[in-house]
């Protein structure tokens, strides 16, 4: 199951590189992982991504900035 969804950053942790963002259609929120990254991204920075099923539920992929 992956589809383009756009978001709002709710949280990262740079240090420990995790956070999660926050659906803008649904409201949900998905974990995110550093690993997931194309760009760097910090609280509140609008993204777009994909949701991908991991090992504990759902994480963002795939994840970049938008202005």
């Amino acid at each position: 199951m992956e589809t383009q969804v756009q978001g709002t950053v709710k949280f990262f942790n740079e240090e420990k590189g995790y956070g999660f963002i926050k659906h803008d259609e649904s409201g949900k929120e998905t974990f995110v992982h550093a690993n997931g990254l194309v760009d760097q991204i910090e609280a509140n920075d609008r993204v777009v991504f994909d949701v991908q099923e991991g090992r504990k539920g759902l994480n963002a992929v795939n994840v970049k900035r938008i202005s």
